[in-house]
């Protein structure tokens, strides 16, 4: 759970005020349920490339609707 937590992190830092970071559940979809829009989606991608020192492709990014999906991507890749 200690990638959740640091993904968990970058998410906070984008979250529109009308959403808590007590939201960010696994099964949370970014943009429906967080309110993340894709801009801020392409940063959380880069920020999850910085902290998790991983490569992400165009596939990974399209297949990243939720916190899950984004989480096994990471695992994935780091693995």
């Amino acid at each position: 759970m200690e990638n959740f937590e640091r993904l968990k992190e970058i998410v906070a830092q984008y979250l529109p005020d009308d959403v808590d970071a007590d939201k960010i559940q696994l099964d949370s979809n970014f943009t429906q349920e967080l309110n993340i829009n894709s801009a801020n989606l392409v940063d959380i991608v880069l920020d999850v490339e910085d902290a998790f020192n991983i490569q992400l492709e165009n596939d990974d990014m399209d297949g990243m609707q939720t916190v899950s999906d984004a989480l096994k991507i990471i695992e994935n890749k780091v693995g």
